[in-house]
């Protein structure tokens, strides 16, 4: 039985010092042209204090056009570099393996955000008038990962993470229901784990033998196929050029939507996959110590702490404590948010999220 306080070494990069993992959180706290706030600093530097053996930023997007949403931090450009340099200088000195998410919304960009022009999909896309991207904007993208990578290497940070899931641009080239392109980008299962296999072999090629790479998959919903991403993920942990797999779960321990894979929890369908030297975690309703724990005994190496990491900004260190650590109940005042290091912008967004944060009291 693994601890989930034990070290977790990397093939690259400096180890874990304990198996939690911060999820990639949208916060939109950043400037609208992508440049680190003073209060995504807070939120993510105060993470690293509180123990987490890794300390991921949100989704941060590699084109000015693959926004996401209002406030995400960018890393398409050199003008982000002094607020990366800054925010990963702080996570390093926490001891925390420090990592920026790279991430392209796609079809899922809104209109607002990148001045009403069509956002981009493999291929068109009526729903959401995406325009179907050329052979050379496929190219371009997988250059800006890169470049983006390479941007956050020179900033400090121990490595990067691709965003493949949640139904945005790498996931949208995944999936056989959105990806209806007949060039080498499109078809078959490799075709369509082209774009994102090419990232990787650039990342590996263009940035130093230590800096680590990780993939974040979904394997349901967002047009996925369970059978394809337990390929996929079989096929990028025995591979060698990613040093951990991060699968989006949402929850953990429930049965599969598929037919043919039901009878297991969601997350041994995973667990029991060959790794090689990869390692192997998940997000997905992991929000007390017994549940991370649980987790880690179906077969994970890691976990990530996403709502949790919300309400406790010493998730870990609070599990370590107490192994049947709770969070604070919902719905939390606004004030503890605010004492966890949430800013004005990330608690109003909190707000959002059904029976997460109380109403305030009326006179």
């Amino acid at each position: 039985m693994t601890s989930l306080h034990s070290q977790m070494t990397l093939t690259r990069g400096p180890a874990m010092k304990n198996r939690f993992m911060l999820a990639p959180l949208t916060n939109m706290q950043s400037h609208a042209d992508g440049t680190l706030s003073d209060d995504e600093f807070h939120w993510l530097a105060k993470r690293a204090e509180g123990g987490f053996g890794l300390t991921m930023t949100c989704a941060a997007h590699v084109q000015a056009d693959g926004q996401g949403f209002p406030g995400q931090l960018g890393v398409f450009d050199d003008k982000h570099l002094p607020g990366l340099t800054r925010l990963a200088k702080a996570l390093n000195s926490n001891d925390t393996h420090s990592v920026v998410q790279l991430h392209h919304a796609g079809m899922r960009t809104p209109r607002e955000l990148i001045s009403g022009r069509a956002p981009l999909c493999p291929s068109a896309d009526e729903e959401t008038g995406a325009r179907a991207m050329t052979l050379d904007e496929v190219k371009q993208v997988a250059d800006d990962f890169v470049a983006a990578a390479k941007r956050s290497e020179k900033a400090g940070f121990h490595g990067v993470e691709l965003h493949g899931a949640h139904g945005y641009l790498l996931c949208q080239f995944i999936s056989a229901d959105i990806n209806k392109r007949e060039d080498e980008y499109g078809g078959d299962f490799d075709g369509r784990t082209r774009l994102l296999r090419d990232i990787i072999a650039g990342v590996r090629a263009e940035c130093g033998k230590d800096f680590s790479l990780g993939v974040r998959l979904s394997p349901e919903r967002f047009g996925m196929d369970i059978g394809e991403i337990r390929r996929l993920s079989s096929d990028l942990m025995t591979g060698g050029d990613i040093d951990y797999l991060d699968m989006s779960l949402w929850d953990t321990f429930k049965e599969p939507e598929d037919p043919s894979f039901k009878g297991r929890p969601l997350v041994e369908w995973f667990t029991g996959l060959p790794r090689g030297n990869c390692r192997l975690g998940a997000a997905g309703k992991l929000t007390t110590g017994e549940s991370c724990q649980r987790a880690m005994d179906a077969g994970l190496d890691y976990v990530v702490i996403g709502r949790g990491a919300i309400l406790h900004h010493d998730f870990p260190k609070k599990v370590e404590t107490d192994a049947g650590f709770t969070p604070i109940a919902l719905p939390v005042p606004e004030a503890h948010l605010v004492a966890e290091g949430l800013g004005p912008v990330f608690v109003n967004y909190m707000k959002t999220w059904k029976g997460f944060v109380a109403e305030a009291a009326t006179a």
